[in-house]
């Protein structure tokens, strides 16, 4: 029975050590499940699109709240650019040094948006969705809760497939 407990143990250290060296996948984990982005949305788009949905759904499916507002941040950003490159309007969402502009200014651009038709589904919630994004990044003193994301999955849904179709990535 000892020996029995010794190959157990030993087994289980050497588990162990090589999952210390060898470390998580290279590109992460996929998320068992699709709370917030629908694994249909970003399918079949650009890859860093659907690993940033990936890390969404993971992130919120560990409760790693906090993660998961910054990434939803990052979506919303990077599909807006997208959006605005698609239609030819670029040059209204960068700076004097050609840089892109920060959220707060492309989510001004974007309610602004004549050259393409933004929603109403889609100006009402960036705001809320920017908000969260913020003080998970930027407040020292605020830890998201599950309670701040899942309000949201719906208009996070909304923004993103309208983002989507209107920056020409889902047809």
């Amino acid at each position: 029975m000892t020996s029995a407990r010794n190959i157990f143990a030993a087994a289980q250290a050497i588990n162990a050590d090589v999952e210390r060296e060898l470390g998580p996948p290279e590109e992460g984990v996929a998320p068992t499940s699709h709370f917030v982005i629908m694994k249909s949305l970003t399918y079949d788009t650009r890859s860093y699109i659907a690993q940033i949905a990936q890390q969404i759904n993971g992130s919120y499916e560990k409760g790693w709240y906090d993660a998961c507002a910054v990434m939803i941040r990052r979506l919303i950003e990077t599909l807006i650019i997208e959006t605005f490159e698609k239609h030819g309007v670029a040059h209204k969402i960068k700076g004097l040094g050609g840089d892109y502009l920060f959220l707060k200014d492309l989510i001004t651009a974007t309610l602004n948006e004549t050259e393409w038709s933004p929603s109403r589904n889609l100006k009402a919630p960036l705001p809320k969705l920017k908000d969260v994004g913020d003080k998970s990044a930027h407040n020292r003193f605020f830890v998201a809760k599950r309670g701040d994301i899942q309000p949201l999955i719906a208009d996070i849904r909304s923004v993103v497939q309208e983002l989507l179709f209107q920056s020409g990535l889902k047809k």
